[in-house]
């Protein structure tokens, strides 16, 4: 869903350059036995060298899903299991066609996701703050239900078979794993690629200062060769990627802060400054709650640290300028 140092790590300027090629049609290799359906949300599918494999993430709905399961097919792959990084319709949207497929599928996710793709109403519900209207119940913020289990924690994880690394990078969804398989590394929505960073300016998020941190420490991660995205391309250079999403980051929460300091003012209302200063026209009730929530994320950072105050006006809250601010 959209939405100082960083530490050193291997330089990539001697290894050999990033090469892509079909290993089914639609599957995109990026290691020996690792591919990639490309989308608007990328799904992983990870081999266990014994004709299975690992679903990461199953994409919006049934439309994705069919051309996983064909490429899958093409490749003469089996599901073994599905791993959804993080609860976001557009990221699990696919499970429950494969599960008509495949019943016996597992399903895994962190715990506090696993929750709600198990009751997936609870999405729209804590956007909008009460049972959502019909215009907040479309694919895009309520996937059919699955039932997930929930992890027990990041680290090494055996999951359809297959062992994966488990990396927590909370802060765009309140609970989210990216995933690292050898030298390869899919970031989920901690990182996007430039395309999606550009046409997305308020990055979604349920807690800025941990999606900042997060970005952060992928940025120190050593041995990784290739970085995929959850919306984006692979890139070779992580450092670049991290770099690039944390001045994103960073420029949505200077165009907060910059909209408090025009004067005291709802969410709602500094919603709609921020979107004038960053160039963003709302068009549907959904980009309106998750945009209300980013603006949301955000001044729960800059209040943590000083530089807003929470007040209650006229029966309202109201944002203004802090002391450090």
């Amino acid at each position: 869903m959209f939405p100082a140092g960083r530490g050193t790590q291997t330089s990539r300027k001697a290894a050999a350059p990033l090469t892509l090629s079909l290993m089914a049609p639609e599957l995109v290799t990026l290691a020996p036995g690792v591919h990639f359906l490309p989308a608007a949300v990328n799904s992983v599918v990870v081999e266990d060298g014994r004709g299975g494999a690992l679903l990461v993430d199953t994409g919006l709905d049934d439309a994705q899903a069919r051309k996983l399961l064909r490429a899958l097919e093409a490749g003469k792959l089996t599901p073994t299991a599905i791993l959804n990084t993080h609860s976001h319709a557009d990221h699990h949207g696919g499970n429950a066609f494969l599960l008509k497929r495949f019943p016996e599928l597992d399903v895994f996710a962190p715990p506090l996701e696993a929750a709600i793709i198990n009751h997936p109403v609870l999405e729209p519900l804590s956007l909008f703050g009460a049972r959502p209207p019909r215009d907040l119940q479309t694919k895009f913020l309520l996937a059919p239900p699955s039932p997930a289990r929930p992890l027990p924690g990041a680290g090494r994880a055996q999951l359809g078979g297959v062992e994966v690394e488990l990396l927590d990078v909370s802060g765009h969804a309140a609970q989210m794993y990216a995933v690292r398989i050898g030298d390869v590394l899919y970031a989920a929505d901690a990182l996007f690629g430039p395309d999606a960073l550009a046409k997305h300016p308020l990055t979604f998020c349920a807690d800025s200062r941990q999606q900042k941190e997060a970005a952060a420490r992928l940025g120190t991660l050593e041995g990784v060769r290739v970085v995929l995205p959850g919306h984006g391309d692979p890139a070779e250079d992580l450092a670049a990627l991290v770099e690039a999403n944390l001045a994103a980051y960073d420029r949505t929460t200077r165009a907060v802060l910059e909209a408090v300091r025009a004067g005291p003012a709802s969410v709602d209302e500094l919603l709609a400054r921020v979107c004038g200063v960053l160039g963003v026209q709302m068009t549907n009730a959904g980009a309106v709650v998750l945009n209300r929530a980013v603006v949301s994320a955000h001044l729960t950072e800059l209040l943590e640290a000083g530089t807003v105050r929470l007040a209650v006006e006229d029966n309202r809250l109201s944002f203004g300028a802090g002391s450090d601010g």
